[in-house]
């Protein structure tokens, strides 16, 4: 394998860091994310030999992201984090690495939370599938991603649970299905199935199997329990194997359709597809669920990350009684 840069073939580094990736499981977020800022790193050094550049190069990257790009400090760590899987994963180059860039102001994040009230008059002005996916990020407390890439087998209707798999971290978990959403959700399934079956009739039918499945069953992804739960509404090839498929449904029509049902319901909070999954933790917390639950419908590997929570549960009335008022 290559260790520099070469800039005859910038793109054949690259395709190699895309390789290494699929092959440790990565998610496609984070392939997209690890490619943009290696691409830039490359530009920013001017395609220079990787045997030159090295610890200290990575450091005047991370300065000019902080001071000249005024960038957040997740988002440099994310920059660090695609470079240093360059370099040990792809390069296999041990690093001298002493951080001393300028790191970026670490904010105090609250996430935005929405009241039951509220949460209930978005959905009001919503409908069809994306009326079910908000029910499901905010019933069950899924990551837009897990609704997006949930499939028929995963729904457990006689249970009235959600098997998550393979989610952030690779991690899987069990979570609610909110009565309420049975009937409407066995009601989209049979519409979903017929348009399978038509996919099928029309010699397609075909779905993404992850981690080398379609090698190990290879007539699994025609079967209906392989197929997303939310399927694109057009079918397009698949970029890698070429093969003409639907997809899972694409985030940015859910964003736009929650934008204008969020205008709609005269609510001046800036919502997105997390809210409802910060609405779902923070409201069973105001219901006494403890904080270890809460935890675990989350997937969250440290507690720590659920505690942000009760931070929101503090803020306000609920907590300090303002002077005005006394």
């Amino acid at each position: 394998m290559s260790d520099n840069f070469s800039s005859a073939h910038p793109q054949r580094l690259l395709d190699q860091v895309r390789d290494v990736l699929r092959v440790k499981h990565y998610s496609y977020q984070t392939e997209k994310s690890y490619l943009l800022w290696i691409r830039r790193y490359i530009h920013f050094h001017h395609r220079r030999n990787s045997r030159n550049i090295g610890g200290s190069e990575i450091n005047a990257f991370l300065t000019y992201l902080a001071v000249e790009e005024k960038v957040a400090a997740s988002t440099q760590n994310q920059a660090l984090s695609a470079l240093l899987f360059l370099y040990r994963e792809v390069l296999h180059l041990e690093l001298d690495l002493n951080l001393d860039a300028v790191r970026a102001k670490r904010s105090r994040y609250l996430p935005t939370v929405l009241t039951p009230e509220e949460v209930k008059a978005v959905i009001l002005h919503l409908s069809g599938v994306h009326r079910l996916v908000v029910q499901l990020l905010y019933g069950s407390g899924l990551r837009l991603a897990e609704a997006q890439q949930l499939r028929v087998k995963d729904v457990d209707f006689a249970q009235r649970q959600l098997a998550i798999r393979n989610s952030k971290g690779m991690e899987s978990r069990l979570t609610m299905l909110p009565e309420t959403l049975v009937e409407p959700l066995q009601e989209h399934l049979l519409w979903v199935k017929r348009q399978h079956q038509q996919d099928l009739e029309q010699g397609y039918g075909s779905v993404y199997l992850p981690f080398a499945l379609e090698r190990k069953y290879p007539r699994a992804d025609r079967e209906w329990i392989w197929q997303f739960v939310f399927p694109a509404e057009r079918r397009s090839q698949d970029p890698d194997s070429g093969i003409t498929r639907r997809h899972w449904v694409h985030e940015s029509g859910l964003q736009r359709a929650i934008k204008q049902a969020v205008q709609q319901a005269g609510i001046t909070k800036r919502v997105s597809c997390h809210t409802f999954r910060h609405s779902f933790a923070t409201h069973l917390l105001q219901n006494g669920y403890d904080i270890r639950t809460v935890q675990e419908l989350l997937g969250h590997k440290d507690v720590k990350t659920t505690m942000i929570y009760t931070h929101v549960l503090q803020k306000g009335a609920r907590a300090i009684k303002s002077p005005l008022d006394t």
